[in-house]
């Protein structure tokens, strides 16, 4: 199944393809969208695909995901907590739609402006409990004025609530990122581990690769790594790279060594 994002402005065009949701409520391709909405009793199910300002149907997503935004520094010493804001969460496709075409386009951010798109209850922060075992695969976009960069964010969103950046049972992608910098653009797709197993399955949680080997961990991690280059459309003769982030905070200013690439 595809999904195209709507008809928008500048909003990009091209088609996601989807293993299952996302679609766009002004874009979707699916010959059973035109089919006349169901009737239970005396109850119209109608769905967005049958009106789309009076539906009464929502298409559930997996997981909530929370929208965040980090405005960028004044440069009088803010605190952290204080650029970071909690924009809104959802759950149904429709209302991502809403979201997506309520906020500022990333290529019109000021520097040092980041989206972050997490699971609920995950705040994109290495110390978050469910992150502090964790890494991030990033890749960097240095030649700003030739990167669609509103179409990679777009995709790697769609993918992330889409759920086809892991398999159903890794449970590992947490959040996907956009840095807004002076010389480049940053995307990156934040996990749970850095493909070992979290002790105790990471502070009481089911998920962090729980049982897994190592081996099976680095595994997991590669496939999201090698799905993750895909969305973004690289040549194989670009390197998208894994750090974690106990690595990425001990480096400081500095890059933290890449742990695997792809």
């Amino acid at each position: 199944m595809s999904a195209s994002a709507p008809a928008n402005g500048d909003k990009p065009q091209s088609p996601v393809d989807l293993s299952t949701i996302p679609i766009s409520p002004e874009g979707g391709n699916n010959p059973d969208q035109n089919k006349q909405p169901s009737v239970a009793g005396s109850d119209e199910q109608i769905t967005v695909f049958h009106d789309k300002d009076n539906f009464n149907v929502k298409h559930p997503l997996m997981h909530k995901w929370t929208l965040w935004f980090t405005k960028p520094p004044s440069g009088k010493g803010d605190n952290w907590n204080d650029l970071l804001k909690e924009v809104i969460t959802f759950n149904s496709v429709e209302e991502f739609w809403g979201v997506y075409n309520n906020i500022a386009p990333t290529g019109e951010l000021a520097l040092k402006s980041d989206y972050h798109l997490f699971k609920e209850g995950v705040r994109p922060e290495w110390e978050d409990i469910q992150n502090k075992h964790g890494g991030k695969w990033s890749y960097q976009f240095r030649e700003k004025k030739n990167v669609p960069i509103d179409e990679l964010w777009l995709h790697i969103m769609l993918a992330a609530i889409g759920e086809t950046l892991e398999d159903e049972t890794d449970g590992e992608v947490m959040g996907v990122v956009v840095n807004v910098r002076k010389g480049f653009y940053r995307i990156g797709v934040w996990t749970r581990t850095i493909g070992k197993s979290i002790p105790n399955g990471g502070d009481g949680d089911v998920a962090g690769g729980k049982g897994r080997t190592q081996e099976k961990g680095k595994e997991v991690l590669m496939n999201i790594g090698k799905k993750f280059k895909e969305v973004l459309k690289l040549p194989p003769s670009e390197t998208v790279e894994f750090s974690g982030h106990t690595d990425s905070a001990h480096s400081g200013s500095t890059r933290a060594k890449a742990k695997f690439t792809i």
